[in-house]
């Protein structure tokens, strides 16, 4: 009897559970000793199952390399973030979202781009979606975001946005930016972090908020069912607590996308373990990295900066 219930676990066992080894497994372009010499196309395109994709801009492009997601709902395709490169030319996003559109089952569908928080690198190509038919760009500042989903008693509480038949749940995460969120979705079971956590440099701007948004997803975590944590970059290798120099635009043998809960619970107790004075602490997959006020001072002045171009 125990053996047949085995099987039938198997048997019945999410079917992303296989695709999820993929991902883990994926090599994904990583930039290159010489950028001048690099091949490899601006975008690389991932697709998880047959509604969902991960896209990784090039480093040769921009050292940031960020990950944006793709989710495909029956009226919605959900977009999150657009990297760090605005010229279409260079770094086509507009165009590979709208051939990833006519690739599937359904072409008739509307857009919601969406920021996992409003930095450079995952902002600049909004311009590429502006004033394109059926798209809907949610500006990326606290009161839009705030606003659109309305999470009126930010930052507690959730939210959640209906792609048609995959119902997304938003949930505000502020400490790295003011106006993070991450994004749960019961299909593929993954939560997305953005820059607040993923296999790299947590850059940590308010350290009593950082720690709470982190209470806050370890607490979501354990009453829904999570097969990983993604977030928006890789800046760590393969081996145990080694990031790579930053701004570097190549990164040969790099840790896998995936964190798990484990390791956002090892985070949690790592924060409380440091109490309310902000420190660096190096860990095996990832690295508490606390702000400086100079560090503050120029983000926010470029965030100023930005805002009065646009």
């Amino acid at each position: 009897m125990k053996y047949l219930v085995i099987i039938l676990a198997v048997l019945i066992a999410p079917s992303h559970a296989n695709n999820l080894d993929s991902l883990n497994q994926k090599n994904w372009i990583h930039g290159s000793e010489d950028c001048n010499n690099n091949q490899d196309p601006a975008i690389d395109v991932f697709q998880f199952n047959e509604s969902t994709y991960i896209l990784r801009q090039n480093k040769c492009l921009n050292y940031e390399a960020p990950f944006i997601y793709v989710l495909f709902g029956e009226h919605t395709v959900f977009v999150q973030d657009t990297g760090a490169t605005a010229e279409a030319e260079l770094f086509p996003l507009y165009e590979t979202i709208q051939k990833l559109i006519a690739e599937g089952p359904n072409s008739d569908l509307d857009i919601l781009v969406t920021h996992s928080h409003s930095h450079g690198d995952h902002t600049a190509a909004d311009i590429q979606f502006l004033g394109k038919p059926r798209v809907t760009l949610i500006e990326p500042d606290a009161e839009s975001v705030q606003q659109y989903f309305g999470l009126n008693n930010w930052p507690n509480g959730t939210a959640s946005t209906d792609l048609g038949g995959r119902e997304l749940t938003v949930i505000p995460i502020p400490g790295h930016q003011t106006e993070s969120i991450a994004i749960y979705d019961p299909q593929t079971q993954w939560l997305l972090t953005g820059d607040t956590f993923y296999p790299g440099r947590l850059y940590i701007r308010d350290w009593e908020l950082y720690k709470s948004s982190i209470q806050r997803l370890l607490e979501f975590s354990t009453n829904n069912t999570i097969s990983a944590l993604l977030g928006t970059h890789i800046e760590m290798s393969k081996q145990a607590g080694k990031d790579y120099p930053m701004g570097s635009s190549y990164h040969p043998d790099e840790a896998a996308l995936t964190l798990s809960v484990d390791d956002l619970s090892l985070l949690n107790t790592s924060l409380n373990e440091l109490g309310s004075k902000p420190e660096e602490k190096v860990l095996s997959k990832f690295i508490i990295y606390p702000v400086g006020a100079v560090q503050k001072y120029i983000g926010s002045f470029l965030g100023w900066l930005k805002r009065k171009t646009k």
